[in-house]
């Protein structure tokens, strides 16, 4: 029996995704610039300005130097009560196109503080361009389109 090759690259991406999930829920934040090339760009955009193609963005890196940046000054700024994020992405769809794959899930990421309950921290979709590189996905593009009206004060963390 073969597998179609399009539920084979969703799996890939799958996999991909839960390495990517397990770094930032155990806030192994040095990890994260690994998971991009290194001309990659990385946003996490409110979803009417997505839509509106409006340019703001919540976080705005271009190439691996800044997730660095990023990782560097969440490491020596991050200041916040004890917390857990737990992300989730489902619904993966994909399809080569000119060299990339290019592919959205549905990700949703939730918080739990040290005195509370579980709350939505946030959800969207990941708007993403894969490449390969020595057999291994890297993300190329990641665009982070959250649905929420509201932002979180703490939003500092990659999604």
């Amino acid at each position: 029996m073969t597998v179609p090759a399009h539920l084979l690259l969703r799996l890939e991406i799958e996999d991909f995704h839960t390495a990517y999930c397990a770094a930032l829920d155990a806030a192994r934040y040095d990890e994260w610039p690994g998971f991009f090339t290194d001309d990659c760009l990385y946003r996490i955009v409110p979803r009417d300005n997505h839509d509106a193609g409006l340019p703001l963005a919540i976080m705005h890196c271009e190439g691996r130097g800044m997730l660095v940046d990023r990782v560097a000054s969440l490491a020596e700024t991050l200041f916040y009560l004890p917390r857990t994020l737990r992300h989730m992405v489902s619904g993966v769809q994909a399809r080569e196109e000119g060299g990339a794959i290019v592919a959205t899930s549905n990700y949703l990421v939730l918080q739990t503080d040290s005195d509370r309950q579980t709350t939505v921290f946030n959800y969207g979709r990941y708007l993403d361009r894969f490449v390969r590189r020595e057999g291994a996905l890297l993300l190329a593009e990641r665009i982070c389109v959250f649905d929420s009206v509201l932002v979180p004060s703490s939003l500092m963390v990659p999604l």
